[in-house]
């Protein structure tokens, strides 16, 4: 007869290697706080329901609770012969109390107690992260305060487009992060539900109270359907998905960072706390944290796509291909935890070569358009005062003379409707100003965002 604990139906001992290969104790033991926590809600539920008497309860229980303290202590040991976290951890509570502990099974299965145990580590990480988001919204907040005027280029297809400020760039990443913020509440949503109850997959026979076990374990809700509680894992998938979101942000800005910290941009300069060195050339400072992060966001990806792939086929209920979803998401979670917060402190040490940028919209033409809408005010049809000011551009480009630098009589040369204000107009100083409509990039409008979304942080309180 197998010597496992299931094993009463097989005849055949399985060779090491096979119980190697079927085992997650390697992995699955970082749910060791979460199994012995829903243990013990199980537990006390048995005895208050009379399914075992209250003395075996309690017995169980004390049991359990001195597994914690091993356990917190660092002097639990795991043997993979008892393949997962559950096995090993009923085989340790035999061995402190007996064979009592046989009874702590009654009324579940490992299906049920998996998905609880998975349910409960993501639900008590997700504030984690969620914390370190806001953390480096607060950074950029106090960032995009700082720099409301500072004067940048802003960028469609990495050209030159028209002059913003680096306070308004800042709030556009503080926007994309309160999304991400806001998909992992809605990610909480579907993870604060038990499934403890559903047994294998049909419920149980016993009289159970699983709203007595939601109470004692935190859960708001409770899977309605055995079927659905043991093989969802919409919640998982879900935190992979917008963990992947968050992370292609993280690595939108992480490539600008890197971008505008190069020699040529210079707009920027990272602190040495998130730099490297090179071995071999003396002068290389490299934004190496930045680029982990954007290769980091790969490997969040590949994670989210595998466990999409492993659940794309699965018949109901509990298959044993499920085992494969908590090794994306623990590694996942590590992952977008240290990120999050490797970019606020990136944010904290930064230094924003504030001269530099400026001088970026004065040596352009990102005032094209300034001068197109000018024309525009003055009678002169928009796609006419395109093609006018496009030929000025061009003029320019080959004379290499910026807009604002060509003379009056040039300007007139081309559209005689252009005056001396125009000079006003073409700096990058009132082009930023004057676009105070609604999500512009004026001063006003960013110093506005700022309080604003302050306030939104606040309400997290």
């Amino acid at each position: 007869m197998s010597d496992k604990l299931w094993g009463g139906r097989f005849t055949a001992k399985a060779s090491e290697w096979v119980d190697e290969f079927g085992a997650s104790i390697h992995f699955d033991q970082k749910m060791s706080a979460e199994d012995l926590e829903g243990s013990i809600a199980h537990a006390k539920m048995l005895g208050k329901q009379a399914i075992i008497s209250s003395d075996e309860s309690a017995q169980i229980v004390a049991g359990l609770e001195s597994l914690q303290q091993e356990l917190t202590a660092g002097n639990l040991t795991f043997d993979v012969k008892n393949e997962d976290i559950h096995m090993n951890m009923e085989a340790l509570l035999t061995e402190k109390i007996g064979a009592v502990a046989g009874k702590l099974h009654t009324a579940r299965s490992r299906n049920d107690q998996v998905a609880t145990d998975f349910h409960l580590w993501v639900k008590h990480r997700l504030p984690h992260v969620m914390a370190a988001l806001t953390d480096l919204q607060s950074e950029l907040l106090s960032l995009a305060d700082k720099h409301a005027g500072t004067i940048m280029s802003g960028y469609t297809h990495l050209q030159h487009a028209q002059p913003i400020t680096y306070g308004h760039y800042l709030l556009a990443y503080f926007n994309m992060f309160q999304r991400d913020y806001e998909r992992f509440e809605f990610n909480q949503k579907h993870t604060d539900i038990l499934p403890l109850g559903a047994a294998a997959l049909a419920g149980t026979t016993f009289p159970i109270d699983r709203e007595f076990v939601a109470g004692e374990l935190g859960f708001s809700d409770i899977y309605h359907n055995s079927l659905d509680a043991v093989s969802d894992r919409d919640f998982a998938l879900e935190f992979l998905g917008n963990a992947s979101i968050l992370m292609m942000h993280l690595s939108r800005m992480a490539e600008e960072l890197i971008l505008w910290s190069s020699y040529e941009f210079n707009y920027i300069e990272l602190s040495d706390d998130f730099s490297t060195g090179s071995s071999i050339m003396p002068q290389k400072k490299n934004a190496d944290f930045a680029e982990l992060v954007r290769g980091k966001t790969g490997r969040t990806y590949g994670s989210l796509l595998a466990l999409l792939t492993t659940m794309k086929s699965l018949p109901l209920a509990y298959n044993k291909d499920m085992q494969e979803d908590k090794e994306q998401v623990f590694d996942v979670m590590d992952t977008v935890i240290a990120s999050v917060k490797i970019f606020t402190g990136m944010l904290n040490g930064l230094t924003v070569h504030e001269g530099q940028m400026l001088a970026a919209t004065q040596d352009d033409f990102s005032n094209a358009t300034e001068l197109a809408d000018y024309l525009a005010t003055k009678g002169v049809p928009f796609r006419e005062a395109h093609a006018i000011v496009g030929q000025l551009v061009l003029k320019g480009i080959q004379t290499h003379t910026p807009l604002q630098k060509m003379t009056l009589t040039d300007l007139q040369a081309a559209a005689p409707q252009i005056e001396a204000d125009i000079y006003q107009i073409l700096a990058s100083e009132t082009a930023v100003n004057r676009r105070t409509s609604l999500g512009g990039t004026a001063v006003t409008n960013v110093k506005k965002e700022v309080t604003r979304n302050y306030k939104i942080l606040e309400e997290r309180q």
